[in-house]
């Protein structure tokens, strides 16, 4: 039975993706709302009918206590014995069944699949954004935000149906109720209805931005606590942990005020209620009453108006509270859209079709890059890398180097001219299908913190454990992955190696990367200072691994390390974002320029650098 409801809605059914999200609040709700209508009009209907079977208890017990003040006890159960069974059988079990079918929907259908359907497409979303993108802001903050919008979205519609709709029709309900059993019944309740719109309107224009900016707090704590704990070495070796508790502190700090502020505003309305309910019970009690004291109103009409005014009583406060729940979270949905909802500037264009790769032509065609800054990075650079060749690059901290190679790898889109390969301007092909024929080994190298196995074979995941172990070898990795055990007792492949491989040295880590990219095996490789973090006995051993993973492809290599560079087809030295000089090493060193002033002076092959990074 409980699958029947949990099936009612797919969480993962396909849709259309778009790359500009609603950026409105009702807009970015409906549109994650659309394969539950069905769904959340049965929650409607639901909630109305047990609004309405509540009031009806209460005017069957109106009906009971005028019926016993007019018929003796023989008379009563003989007269109304047949009703009351019939009344005892719809409470005892009509009416949880229809609960059943209320609360199903509610918690079976919408509250797990809603909060499921909004995580998995925002997660979509945000996968597909650039990594600029990611760059401008905390990882922490980012998966803060996927993780509390979904619940808060979830929390908010079942708020809507749990309290809202099945209020709504209370109310109404009531109000026709009163009216029925003596009109001026109705005069207090529809004061007291407009008082408590009031309330209402002042709590949700004060809690919304309240708790926006409470949520907001929150999510910026939690970026700066993960941000200590990712780079948790450096604060160590900086001795840095108090600066890190006073820089955590600052926001902590905010999250309590700014959550304090949000709980006057109930504090507030709590106490206004409580008054507002006071006059609802004295003015709509008092008054049935005194109707029936004057003889226009019955003792079932007294009983019916009290017990209605003591329900609603009751209900107030949950409904209140429910409101301003509500808007609490749909306040955290605001703040989640701040990320979920941003647009993606680097898409795929319309029509893009796959790379079709023939040899490896490489061509920069007047390429500007400044990253909206209007200075840095590359400047009307051209450059063709012929198929197969193998290219160097070097220059100061700042030249353009690692721009040139996001440029190519398609992270940013170029501000002026063309990046071409094999004649196809890249920005008109698939991003995947891109970077589908490129292998990237960089300097600074994170891994999944998954098994060893699974980190090697992210380059090809359909290998085979052979083919995993042969690119271990052929990385130096097989000597330590053998020896390596997690806390949780898996040892060798089977080792996770932690958040970002921090369980791993970084040369070991570096070589981990190297196993992946030679198990990719594209035709174009990228080696971003790909042995800076190996010692020179394991770098000899790997430089016959590297140069048979360069047979055949187009390589370009990034190197402060010039001897690592210096059997290259060409060596293009890159200055503020031009290209000053290009050559092989030898014709290099005898021009006298700008390389042969960096390779003399290096020490122990290190070029020494000033200046800002690339």
């Amino acid at each position: 039975m409980f699958r029947f409801f949990e099936t009612l809605v797919d969480p993962y059914t396909p849709y259309a993706e778009k790359d500009t999200p609603p950026n409105r609040l009702w807009p970015f709700m409906r549109d994650y709302a659309q394969p539950f209508k069905r769904v959340f009009l049965a929650a409607a209907v639901m909630s109305m009918v047990m609004a309405s079977i509540e009031l009806g208890l209460i005017v069957y017990l109106g009906r009971v206590v005028d019926l016993l003040s007019t018929n003796s006890p023989a008379t009563f159960f003989a007269s109304h014995g047949l009703e009351l069974a019939l009344v005892a059988v719809f409470v005892v079990v009509i009416r949880p069944a229809m609960q059943f079918l209320d609360v199903g929907l509610l918690n079976n259908a919408i509250l797990p699949n809603f909060g499921t359907l909004i995580r998995w497409r925002a997660h979509r979303h945000v996968l597909r954004q650039s990594v600029g993108w990611f760059e401008n802001d905390f990882a922490g903050r980012i998966a803060g935000r996927i993780m509390q919008t979904p619940p808060a979205a979830g929390d908010a519609v079942f708020q809507i149906f749990d309290a809202i709709t099945f209020s709504i029709a209370y109310f109404i309900g009531a109000l026709i109720l009163l009216t029925q059993s003596d009109p001026r019944l109705a005069i207090p309740l529809m004061i007291w209805c407009a008082l408590y719109g009031l309330l209402v309107r002042w709590t949700i224009r004060n809690v919304t931005p309240a708790s926006k900016a409470s949520s907001d707090a929150r999510s910026m704590t939690t970026g700066r606590v993960v941000d200590s704990y990712t780079n948790i070495h450096a604060v160590k070796l900086f001795s840095h942990t108090q600066r890190e508790l006073d820089y955590a502190h600052e926001a902590i700090e905010h999250t309590r005020q700014t959550f304090a502020r949000e709980m006057r505003i109930f504090t507030i309305m709590d106490v206004t209620l409580l008054t507002l309910n006071g006059l609802l019970i004295v003015s709509v009690v008092g008054w049935a009453v005194w109707l029936w004291y004057i003889g226009t109103a019955t003792i079932g009409v007294v009983a019916a108006a009290t017990a209605l005014t003591l329900q609603l009583n009751a209900m107030t406060g949950w409904i209140m509270w429910a409101l301003s729940s509500l808007f609490r979270e749909l306040g955290v949905v605001m703040e989640g859209m701040e990320t979920i909802a941003q647009p993606i500037t680097l898409r795929d264009r319309a029509g893009a079709a796959p790379l079709k790769f023939n040899q490896g032509l490489i061509e920069f065609d007047s390429v500007s890059h400044h990253y909206g800054r209007g200075a840095g990075g590359l400047d009307r650079l051209s450059l063709t890398i012929q198929p197969g060749e193998k290219v160097g690059l070097v220059g100061r901290s700042g030249a353009g180097k690692s721009t040139l190679v996001k440029l190519l790898l398609r992270f940013y889109d170029c501000e002026g001219g063309v990046i071409r390969i094999d004649g196809q301007n890249i920005a008109e092909v698939t991003q995947d299908s891109l970077r589908a024929h490129m292998g990237v080994v960089q300097q600074d190298n994170s891994l999944l913190h998954r098994s060893l196995r699974d980190n090697i074979a992210y380059g090809r995941p359909d290998a085979t454990m052979q083919e995993i172990i042969r690119a271990a070898e052929a990385a130096e990795a097989l000597g330590f992955i053998h020896d390596l055990e997690d806390p949780e007792g898996r040892k060798g492949f089977d080792a996770h190696v932690g958040e970002r491989g921090v369980k791993l040295s970084g040369g070991q880590r570096q070589r981990i990367s190297l196993a992946r990219v030679m198990l990719k095996d594209a035709p174009i490789l990228i080696l971003d200072e790909a042995t800076s973090a190996l010692d020179s006995e394991i770098e000899a051993h790997i430089q016959s691994s590297l140069h048979n993973l360069m047979a055949g492809k187009t390589v370009i290599a990034i190197a402060h390390r010039l001897s690592t560079i210096a059997q290259m087809d060409r060596i293009i030295v890159l200055d503020g974002g031009h290209i000053v000089e290009d050559g092989p090493h030898t014709a290099l060193l005898e021009k006298g320029g700008l390389y042969a002033m960096l390779w003399s002076r290096q020490s122990g092959g290190f070029l020494q650098l000033d200046g800002a990074q690339d």
